[in-house]
């Protein structure tokens, strides 16, 4: 899972996201620092609305949170869905002493990102991308 910095610089450059079950997120801010939550059909449903997306939590939590809008929760894409985002750019993915690193394709050179965990290095090299680095 990608760090919360990450997703935030993801976010800030202008990655989307379309909530689907499955879909893992956060809320940002520090009375949630730690807590993950995954979007199911069952617990945690996107609800569609003319004023935004909101996420609605279906009585199984502990506490008294009954929704959230989609501005306030922090997505935290999976290693698939980073690759998918990659698209065509994405090269490879290789590990090398307990460092992965991505390899993209960008109009006019190669791009490497380095990480302990795969799905921060691909995290990493969509960064790199979507800023243009």
């Amino acid at each position: 899972m990608i760090s919360r910095e990450l997703a935030r610089n993801l976010a800030s450059a202008g990655v989307r996201w379309t909530p689907a079950s499955g879909d893992a997120f956060c809320i940002d801010g520090p009375e949630f620092d730690g807590d993950v939550f995954t979007l199911s059909d069952m617990t945690i449903e996107a609800h569609e609305f003319d004023t935004g997306t909101i996420l609605g939590f279906n009585g199984t939590t502990e506490w008294a949170l009954d929704s959230v809008a989609l501005e306030a929760a922090l997505w935290l894409p999976r290693e698939d869905q980073l690759r998918e985002l990659l698209g065509g750019t994405f090269r490879s993915l290789t590990l090398t002493d307990g460092v992965y690193q991505v390899d993209i394709v960008l109009p006019d050179a190669t791009s490497s990102s380095l990480a302990a965990d795969a799905a921060e290095a691909y995290g990493l090299a969509l960064l790199r991308l979507v800023r243009g680095d």
